[in-house]
């Protein structure tokens, strides 16, 4: 799933295209991206229509698209689901999945999607905030997101620092690949628990992952395949950036040990085991029959 960079440069690149403009059509070519739409493709097109936008917003990686009669358009981009805009008569790029027609016979807007996990949804009273996402933690780019208090929440968490930035209910934006780009910088290991940290180090790889995150921004984020293009076709470039995900086996830009890949929550972690050295484990205490690690400070 496209983590916050991604999701902005979307939103940055649908705002010259889609604010202020009013639908005069709304094709759905495919039932799947709107099936939460209760009263089906039809009722969803005929609801849109003679809606005008307002200007695209995101919290994490979320995205919704304003109308200025107070509802929105909350979006998923699921693994796939790509925005594209083309001139009104060409042909549908593969995947097109919703045509998006303008009364001022521009450019149309197009949602391409190749796996179908994405969709778009109609949120009622949702141009503010909707309220299927309300429960979502701010992020570190928002202006009320406040790092301190952030790190001290992570500090109560029992559970190992990776597993705490990916909760969006904690901070919201950080996928694997920014957590594990953001832990490296860090110097810290994927595991260590949130309650063994200073505020200090809690506050450090909070920062160090807005960092990470502005430093994809300024290049279009991160795109592996033609699964993540921006709304003009255009890949971004941060995967050449990348210190720790997907450098398995090559040098650790700071040490030179060779990066591991290790099992992670249905997923993989991406560490320099020198830089980013395991908690230690105490020996031998043990709950209800199975050894318990003790994590040492």
């Amino acid at each position: 799933m496209p983590e916050l960079p991604e999701v902005e440069v979307v939103r940055a690149g649908l705002t010259p295209l889609i604010a202020g403009r009013r639908l005069s059509a709304v094709q759905v070519l495919h039932p799947r991206p709107v099936r939460r739409h209760p009263a089906g493709p039809e009722d969803f097109a005929t609801t849109l229509v003679g809606r005008t936008f307002d200007t695209p917003r995101r919290r994490g990686k979320y995205l919704w698209l304003p109308f200025t009669d107070g509802d929105a358009l909350l979006v998923h981009l699921g693994m796939s689901g790509q925005f594209r805009t083309a001139e009104p008569g060409l042909p549908d790029a593969r995947n097109t999945r919703i045509r998006f027609s303008f009364d001022d016979s521009g450019h149309e807007l197009r949602f391409v999607d190749q796996r179908m996990f994405g969709g778009v949804s109609l949120s009622l009273d949702g141009a503010e905030l909707p309220a299927e996402i309300a429960h979502i933690a701010r992020d570190p780019f928002d202006a009320a997101y406040d790092v301190a208090e952030t790190a001290r929440r992570l500090r109560r968490r029992r559970g190992g620092v990776k597993r705490a930035l990916l909760d969006q209910t904690l901070v919201s934006g950080i996928g694997n690949i920014y957590a594990d780009e953001a832990l490296w910088a860090a110097r810290m290991h994927y595991d260590r628990p949130g309650e063994r940290l200073s505020q200090a180090a809690a506050v450090g790889v909070l920062d160090a992952a807005r960092a990470v995150m502005a430093e994809a921004l300024a290049v279009g984020g991160t795109s592996f395949d033609a699964l993540y293009v921006n709304v003009n076709g255009e890949s971004g470039y941060f995967d050449r950036a990348l210190h720790a995900y997907g450098q398995e086996g090559l040098p650790c830009e700071r040490c030179g040990t060779p990066i591991v890949r290790e099992a992670f929550m249905n997923r993989s972690a991406f560490r320099c085991p020198r830089c980013q050295r395991a908690p230690r484990a105490a020996a031998g205490s043990v709950n209800g029959g199975r050894a318990v690690r003790v994590v040492q400070s």
